[in-house]
């Protein structure tokens, strides 16, 4: 890490924070991740056909990498050296942080679920999580929270890592890995060969954001038992990552995570985190969003104070 790569991973974060990516943004261009994954898709239907699925899903990796590198590199080779090119790369990597987009989205769960509207509450869960939901408040809260801790490694952290240790190159890098992953990366039958290098690249690159995003609620959290709970936990999830942070949350909010949930009809046994405490209810889901903008705060302090 350096001052220069420090100061891309901050501006992001701090432009994110305030701004999220605006509709109108969208509606013009669309967004760097889409972009990255309209190639997936193309990849994926041309090469994950006939034989030899791992060594073609392992150069779909490599294109798709260096489709994301080279624009990266070339951009920090002529912004860097300028008074403000680190500000400039910073303002290039905000798109690839989701510090605002991930706080609305639960919120939006979050609100009609508090104000007893289950059904809209229902509806925007749905937009985050892939799992079979009925309108008991329960289930769409634990689903909400288990999203939001999750996805605060993979969609803030993690790729402010990646920036603060390798700048717009390192988050690029992470980002187009982390959309192979989600697209390719899944165990389905069509996937399970031609996405086995994805899933594992993704896994060791965001092996050391879980562990500090767990850190990260357990400090927000101020809880010995959040330290407790994710130490014991962790590694009973079916991720090697996800069971961090979803451990230390269940723990700050002392209430029980993962645990067994029905896709598309099947039921699928995942054991529970923090098992013996209750079922997180819509205001645990309130108080999980608070536990969300303190670590975020404690992450860009942390950055402020490493320049």
């Amino acid at each position: 890490m350096t001052p220069e790569t420090l100061t891309i991973a901050l501006t992001a974060m701090l432009v994110d924070a305030l701004t999220g990516w605006p509709d109108a943004l969208y509606r013009r261009i669309s967004h760097p991740v889409v972009w990255i994954g309209r190639l997936i898709s193309a990849l994926d239907a041309r090469w994950n056909r006939g034989g030899h699925r791992i060594a073609r899903g392992a150069l779909a990796v490599a294109v798709t990498l260096g489709a994301a590198l080279v624009p990266a590199l070339l951009l920090t080779w002529a912004l860097m050296p300028l008074t403000f090119g680190p500000v400039l790369l910073g303002l290039l990597a905000w798109p690839l942080v989701a510090t605002r987009s991930l706080h609305d989205h639960v919120a939006a769960v979050a609100r009609p679920l508090a104000q007893g509207d289950v059904p809209q509450a229902r509806a925007a869960v749905a937009m985050i999580v892939g799992r079979d939901l009925d309108d008991r408040p329960q289930p769409i809260a634990r689903a909400a929270l288990e999203s939001l801790a999750e996805n605060t490694s993979d969609g803030v952290v993690a790729p402010l890592f990646w920036a603060a240790v390798a700048g717009l190159p390192g988050i690029a890098a992470y980002k187009a890995i982390n959309t192979l992953d989600s697209m390719i990366g899944h165990m389905s039958p069509r996937h399970a060969l031609f996405g086995r290098v994805a899933a594992r690249l993704d896994d060791l690159v965001n092996l050391p954001a879980s562990r500090l995003t767990g850190l990260l609620f357990v400090l927000a959290a101020g809880s010995r038992r959040a330290w407790r709970v994710m130490r014991r936990d962790a590694r009973r999830h079916r991720s090697p990552n996800a069971g961090w942070p979803e451990g230390a949350m269940a723990g700050a909010l002392d209430v029980r995570l993962s645990g067994p949930r029905r896709y598309h009809g099947v039921e699928s046994p995942e054991p529970w985190l923090n098992e013996d405490a209750r079922d997180p209810g819509p205001q645990d889901l309130l108080r999980g969003l608070a536990l969300y903008r303190r670590a975020m705060a404690l992450l860009g302090l942390a950055l402020a104070l490493a320049l």
